[in-house]
């Protein structure tokens, strides 16, 4: 009982096509339901021996198909002309009452048919979208998987050939390992894009959540700007570890951001480290805090101020 419910519930809700012995059975019952309706119409109506036949058509049609809504149309021609419930028609009456009957019944089993030609065509589509969907994850997930294979590769070549100069393999892989970071979230975030607070908590977290607070709305990154402002923040973490906030005890990191005229500016505020002074001369880390968004029109304004370091980001959104 509980399968024969559960293939009426799909066949109703067009998920399939159900058994002939079940839109067989279906019609049965629509042409009961639609003798008992006539049977009540006909103490008010008795001129309308047809009529209560073309509900049990558009259901029977919809459930089972235009085969089965023309078998209950005639079906229900054939009770209508047999049947007499009160002084119904007869003669030339009934039989014109019969042709406006089948007439009616036609043109409804024709909507039917198309509807149910368009419910097929959405239903296929449908599953053709699931199929393409399941196929891209399977192909994101095998390109993350490579992607990560070829970091390691990647990090592995550099201590390999820079193995006489530790510092700058490991500022190198410091910057690998950020870009290999957003890129995982960016492969992770849906398609508004990727939230700036994510991005910041992601390259802040290794040094404890009580080291900075973090003031500003929602605002979803595209692609290329996650990746820049990912640099930005990298390098501005990193020489905060080892000149700034984070090299104190006491040091805090207060990033705030916001949205003006689809222009994103972020302030980035040291306070409580030691005492901070403009390099002598530009690293690459400077020159890449300078550069990476200048494809966004940005602009970065770097401070050396007593309480620490305040860095002024502006860059467009779009």
């Amino acid at each position: 009982m509980l399968k024969l419910l559960a293939e009426f519930r799909r066949g109703w809700q067009g998920l399939s096509d159900p058994s002939p012995p079940l839109s067989a059975g279906f019609a049965v019952l629509c042409l009961l339901a639609g003798t008992c309706l006539r049977w009540v119409i006909a103490v008010f109506r008795p001129d309308s021996p047809f009529s209560p036949y073309l509900p049990a058509v558009v259901l029977a049609s919809v459930f089972g198909g235009p085969r089965v809504g023309a078998a209950t149309l005639l079906g229900g021609g054939a009770l209508g002309f047999l049947l007499n419930f009160g002084n119904a028609p007869t003669g030339i009456a009934i039989l014109v009452l019969l042709v406006i009957y089948l007439m009616i019944g036609a043109l409804v089993l024709g909507g039917v048919a198309h509807y149910r030609f368009l419910l097929a065509r959405q239903r296929e589509f449908s599953d053709r979208l699931v199929q393409e969907e399941a196929y891209r994850n399977l192909v994101v997930n095998e390109l993350e998987h490579r992607l990560r294979n070829k970091t390691s590769t990647i990090l592995a070549v550099i201590n390999q050939s820079l193995s006489d100069q530790p510092d700058v393999a490991t500022k190198l892989g410091r910057r690998i390992r950020a870009l290999s970071v957003t890129d995982d979230l960016l492969s992770h975030a849906d398609a508004k894009g990727n939230d700036i607070k994510e991005l910041l908590l992601s390259e802040l977290g290794p040094y404890g959540h009580v080291r900075f607070m973090l003031n500003g709305e929602p605002i979803s990154l595209s692609a290329k700007l996650a990746v820049s402002l990912a640099l930005v923040f990298h390098e501005l973490a990193t020489n905060a570890a080892k000149h700034g906030a984070f090299s104190s005890p006491n040091g805090m990191l207060q990033i705030s951001w916001a949205e003006d005229q689809e222009f994103l500016t972020i302030t980035w505020d040291e306070t409580e480290g030691p005492p901070v002074a403009a390099p002598e001369h530009s690293g690459f880390g400077m020159k890449l805090l300078k550069s990476a968004l200048l494809p966004f029109q940005g602009t970065v304004d770097v401070q050396y101020l007593e309480t620490g370091v305040r860095c002024t980001m502006r860059c467009r959104l779009s």
